[in-house]
């Protein structure tokens, strides 16, 4: 075997796997919150694996398959089998089929990226929602929204259904999602409001420890597919030259 600088990042994404996998363990054993944990613990390793591909310039064909691999586990089943534990078991077979909607959606939107990945270089937009934030936004309702006084308990079922069915509906669908901000005075002086926006979202929901994230996660969902439907509705109806999508001449869009 030959012992390339790649391996560095490589060993950072099986880390995701193996947090993927101690949260599936965690969650059969009836430890939903240390499950949880560990999917944040994934989605840690998964943003630092990349960052430290880029700065060795290690980014490869077998990262990104491995990635995506390791992405299934920790974003797409282990979430899934959360909501199963959390909500859906009591509906039998019914409950088996919803809670995979999200794994088998990300699992989708995964393998389309594979099959058209073109270029390693890091991306401002999102083709549909990534898998991490599917697993967020599924994570933040089941452990932390859930329990609120905010939360109507009488529309427990209605709730549950209407998340799977919106999350995975995003994943695949072709609606742009914006890439996690840069530091950098670039982009900051480029997109000063999404940079806001994030910070606000983040120092938020850790002031109320978790508690706002999974509002903070819907309105990342509803704003983009309002900006979707918008620029499909101008250029629907002609008004092409009005379309404002982010300067796309410098922006790059891909599927992750």
């Amino acid at each position: 075997m030959q012992i390339t600088r790649s391996i560095i990042p490589n060993l950072f994404t099986l880390m995701n796997a193996f947090m993927g996998f101690s949260a599936i363990i965690s969650i059969s054993q009836g430890k939903l919150m240390n499950g949880g944990l560990f999917i944040l613990g994934a989605a840690l390793f998964d943003g630092i694996d990349g960052l430290i591909a880029r700065i060795l310039k290690a980014t490869s064909e077998l990262g990104a398959e491995l990635d995506s691999l390791c992405d299934a586990v920790s974003f797409g089943v282990a979430p899934a089998f959360l909501l199963y534990i959390g909500f859906f078991h009591q509906l039998g077979e019914l409950g088996i089929l919803l809670s995979s909607l999200p794994a088998l959606a990300g699992i989708t939107r995964l393998a389309r990226f594979n099959s058209m990945l073109t270029s390693f270089e890091d991306k401002l937009y999102f083709l549909g929602l990534p898998i991490p934030g599917g697993a967020l936004t599924i994570l933040s309702f089941e452990l932390f929204f859930k329990n609120t006084s905010y939360y109507p308990i009488e529309n427990d079922l209605l709730l549950h259904v209407l998340l799977v069915l919106i999350v995975s509906y995003a994943m695949i669908s072709t609606i742009k999602f914006d890439n996690m901000p840069r530091f950098t005075k670039k982009y900051i002086k480029n997109k000063p409001i999404v940079f806001i926006i994030f910070i606000v979202g983040t120092v938020a929901s850790i002031a109320t420890k978790g508690e706002f994230l999974f509002p903070f996660m819907a309105f990342y969902i509803v704003v983009s597919a309002i900006r979707h439907f918008v620029i499909w509705v101008k250029s629907t109806f002609g008004a092409e030259d009005e379309i404002d999508e982010g300067d796309d001449s410098n922006d790059f869009t891909y599927l992750d």
